[in-house]
């Protein structure tokens, strides 16, 4: 019977029709209705034929984009699915008129605002959910610009990042896929006989802290999905706001300055990144309700705030697998869609003198949460409630991008809209730099630029102690 299930599995992904993954079908809710904008800055204008013979050579031939999400209204409780469709690339190909007047007096401005846009634009169901926004003018960055939206259910951070790795190639060879760094030798489950009692002991101590920490943070996690709430801050999102308009904003960082705070605190990117996100909300919280001196400092010491951190959980297809996904004629078992859990992540909102303190509170934070195994259950328990019970959970989401070989790519600035968050961060590193990207409820952050320039402040307020120190 096993046997004979698989078969007719796969003669349905033969006829070119799959089920939607419960997170897929999660994605589609009106209350958590998801897309993924992925701006990216260009090294020179958009040559429209070279990119529309990209997206024909590349993008179009995989199979998530050129299908529909397609239902069975005959049947109760029909489960959607992906149906392959031909795809009209004069659909997904758009060139917006824009004011002349507005994008010569300010470009950057005039690009922020068409990006900002997109998250109130409905897109139609009934082709590939997807399409490429060419911005054909300079901006003080990069020589044009292409602004891609896609819904979130054609798949994760992960995967659609390396979907775009696939669809690049090497600057130096153009006729060869990108290298990218070798992944780390898999850890060892436990230590051999030979390693002593004492090593026996820290691997076995270990396994109890893993268990205790995950259990902990699963009760959390359900106290937080029934009761515990976060105290009443400007970052929480009020009833209604997955609905309104988002502005996204982003600025570059120095990657070297993050490396130099990394290696001076011994720590990781990640670890800076955290205590950095921390001295930044703290800066907005504390301007924000009017609190400077020192002696109302010590009056708000516990303020709950946290934040869903997205975690990947399957190993990276490779590059020469993912280009065959684009290959017609070749078959592969590449598993797409979306696959991630996340983690409920405290914040430490605070006033410190010394602003490397924030760095260690978010190293102190990011390792606890890396001795959990929360980011698997959140995954298959999500996956199992929508199974049993139908779409009731609420995830957060991650941003990703796609581009057609053939355009040097300056910059990389991905968010995502549609969830029921007020802000939403993503750092992205391309070449030695750091892409800041928020995410802001216009109407919540009418300062959302002040905010922009917090994050880039306590990186050099960071950077600086972390020299001092050195």
């Amino acid at each position: 019977m096993e046997r004979k299930r698989k078969e007719a599995e796969r003669d349905v992904e033969r006829a070119g029709a799959e089920p939607v993954s419960p997170a897929g079908r999660l994605f589609r809710e009106a209350h958590f209705n998801c897309y993924i904008v992925a701006l990216l800055g260009l090294g020179a204008p958009v040559d429209v034929a070279a990119a529309r013979a990209g997206l024909e050579a590349t993008l179009v031939r995989h199979p998530r984009f050129c299908s529909v999400q397609v239902s069975d209204d005959v049947k109760k409780n029909a489960k959607p699915r992906w149906v392959r469709t031909t795809v009209n690339l004069d659909d997904h190909v758009i060139f917006p008129d824009l004011d002349p007047a507005a994008t010569s007096a300010d470009p950057d401005r005039a690009l922020e605002d068409y990006v900002s846009s997109l998250s109130t634009r409905p897109m139609d169901h009934s082709r590939p959910l997807w399409e490429f926004h060419v911005i054909d003018f300079p901006t003080s960055e990069a020589a044009g610009a292409v602004a891609i939206r896609m819904h979130h259910s054609l798949g994760d951070g992960v995967s659609l990042i390396s979907l775009l790795t696939a669809c690049t190639r090497s600057a130096a060879d153009p006729a060869r896929l990108p290298a990218l760094p070798s992944p780390p030798p898999p850890r060892r489950s436990a230590p051999p006989l030979s390693a002593g009692a004492l090593a026996l002991a820290a691997w076995a101590w270990s396994l109890v802290a893993l268990a205790w920490n995950t259990l902990v943070d699963v009760a959390l996690f359900v106290a937080t999905s029934w009761f515990l709430r976060d105290a009443p801050t400007p970052f929480l999102g009020s009833p209604g706001v997955e609905f309104r308009r988002k502005r996204f904003l982003n600025c570059t960082l120095d990657l070297d300055d993050v490396k130099l705070v990394k290696n001076a605190m011994k720590c990781t990117v990640n670890d800076v990144l955290v205590g950095v996100t921390s001295a930044a909300l703290s800066r907005y919280y504390f301007r924000k309700i009017g609190e400077t001196s020192s002696d109302k400092r010590k009056t708000r010491k516990n303020i709950r705030m946290r934040s869903a951190l997205l975690v990947n959980i399957r190993k990276t297809p490779g590059l020469h697998t993912l280009t065959q996904m684009m290959d017609p004629s070749k078959d592969n078992a590449v598993k797409w869609g979306n696959q991630i859990g996340y983690i409920v992540l405290p914040f430490h909102i605070a006033m410190h003198d010394d602003p490397l303190e924030y760095i260690r509170q978010g190293k102190k934070t990011a390792d606890r949460k890396k001795r959990s195994l929360e980011a698997v259950f959140t995954y298959w328990s999500g996956n199992l409630v929508v199974k049993l019970l139908g779409i009731k959970p609420r995830l957060s989401a991650m941003a990703c991008s796609l581009t057609p070989p053939c355009h040097p790519i300056v910059y990389i600035a991905t968010s995502v809209y549609g969830h029921p968050h007020a802000l939403t961060v993503h750092f992205q590193s391309y070449m030695n730099i750091m892409k800041l990207v928020l995410a802001v409820d216009d109407e919540q952050f009418p300062d959302s630029h002040q905010l922009l320039d917090d994050f880039a402040e306590s990186l050099r307020l960071v950077r600086q102690a972390a020299s001092e120190r050195s």
